[in-house]
């Protein structure tokens, strides 16, 4: 009888293992265990209900344009559609990107701005990517992480379950945790990925969430069908990255920023990555391990779960594999958390800085794609480019040489509505006439 601990058992060892390969530097080994630890972490039950079929692929790729910070309206439509006219005759499209965080604002607030995103897709003709993040921001469910301050709402105690813990045991619990996208900020404690609560919210706003976008590109004249380019979930799904901790920061909450530790993360010192080790709520939630010292393997195989969770869901509702895609990311060269978005729901997807200009360089992603088998994946998330309009048209061509990839997402528009070189090389990519200012 294959049990949940049994599995936990079995993706133990398939960690251990695969954590010898990487030492011995076998990569045989290393692909083997991998595969057969994905396969042991997916229940009877789950194997029973085969992912919605994907339906053949048409060979049109899509350069996306994400807002800064998710803000999407009428004004974004216009500008990006004033840039780039509208062609349906090319295989490269524009597109525009748009991140839902349903666990930060009220849910009719974040259903509203959705079904606003969907309807200026139509009337600007304007391909999309629908992101629905649930990890990063989640300042609306106090109810879920305030488990520290009986003077604000959703206080409780238990909810010590739902955040990270920085030891064995609910008195690790982290009240604060540190990002930088860009500049360092505190952020609230970061979810505990595997908390049956949290999923379970996660769960009833993608319930709510997905049938609106199905339902809005089903409604689609087939010649339209395109406007959906994908839906992303997760969000450089990781541990202890882009919601870190510093040794001893619960100390630190009530003290002044200026204080705070500026020493950022050391990315090749795996799993800490040079500040405090986070993960031990999830690791202890699903027994993969209950004492002892965190793994790169450990903190790994929970965001390929948190991932395949979320695509499984995502499949049930309706979502053909290949308009799903996940996005994942890793920041040292071939580390397993590359590994994270590849599952059998989902076509996966990756940030990618480092080797933007020439996606086909990074060992990682080159790995993990040649175990998925699905029919397409994504630069989700993507700079590159350089000073002139030929290096920010090669890094474009060089993302899209591969067949397979059906988008790359440009973080952000702001960041390149007043590039020349980057707009004229989008443009020539996409096969667009330049648009002479008027007279």
């Amino acid at each position: 009888m294959n049990t949940a601990g049994t599995r936990a058992a079995h993706m133990e060892s398939a960690l251990q293992a695969a954590g010898r390969g990487v030492v011995k530097g076998s990569k045989t080994g290393l692909m083997a265990t991998l595969a057969f630890l994905l396969v042991s972490l997916i229940s009877p039950r789950m194997a029973a209900e085969p992912p919605t079929a994907a339906p053949v692929l048409a060979a049109r790729q899509f350069i996306v344009l994400n807002a800064a910070g998710g803000a999407v309206s009428t004004a974004y439509f216009e500008a990006v559609r004033r840039e780039f006219p509208a062609s349906r005759q090319t295989p490269t499209r524009v597109g525009i990107a748009g991140i839902f965080s349903y666990l930060q604002a009220p849910p009719e607030k974040v259903r509203a701005s959705l079904a606003e995103f969907l309807r200026l897709a139509v009337q600007y003709d304007m391909p999309v990517v629908v992101q629905l993040d649930g990890e990063q921001w989640w300042e609306g469910r106090p109810d879920l992480w305030n488990w520290w301050d009986p003077k604000r709402p959703g206080f409780n105690p238990n909810n010590r379950a739902n955040v990270e813990w920085s030891g064995w045991g609910p008195q690790h619990a982290v009240r604060i945790a540190w990002r930088n996208w860009g500049q360092q900020i505190r952020v609230l404690p970061p979810p505990n990925l595997m908390s049956p609560v949290y999923r379970a919210a996660c769960h009833t706003e993608m319930g709510a969430l997905i049938p609106m976008i199905l339902r809005w590109w089903q409604a689609l004249p087939p010649a339209r069908r395109d406007l959906l380019v994908g839906i992303k979930l997760g969000w450089e799904s990781s541990v202890g990255v882009n919601s870190w901790y510093y040794p001893n920061g619960n100390a630190l909450a009530e003290r002044p920023v200026t204080e705070d530790p500026k020493t950022g993360l050391k990315n090749n010192e795996l799993p800490a990555r040079g500040v405090a080790a986070i993960g031990y709520a999830a690791t202890t939630q699903v027994r993969l391990k209950t004492k002892g010292e965190l793994t790169e393997q450990d903190l790994a195989v929970i965001a390929w779960r948190h991932l395949e969770d979320l695509c499984r869901v995502a499949s049930q509702l309706g979502v053909p594999r290949n308009r799903l895609f996940t996005h994942g990311a890793a920041w040292k060269d071939e580390e397993l958390l590359y590994h994270a978005a590849v599952n059998r729901f989902s076509c996966p997807g990756w940030s990618f800085y480092k080797y933007a200009n020439d996606p086909a360089k990074d060992a990682g992603v080159r790995k993990a794609l040649a175990r998925s088998d699905a029919p397409c994946w994504a630069a989700v998330e993507w700079l590159g480019g350089g000073p002139t309009v030929d290096s920010w048209r090669k890094a474009l061509s060089n993302t899209l040489a591969d067949p397979r990839c059906r988008f790359l997402t440009i973080y952000n528009w702001e960041s390149i509505e007043k590039n020349t070189a980057a707009l004229q090389a989008i443009r020539d990519v996409c096969a667009i006439p330049e648009v002479k200012p008027k007279s």
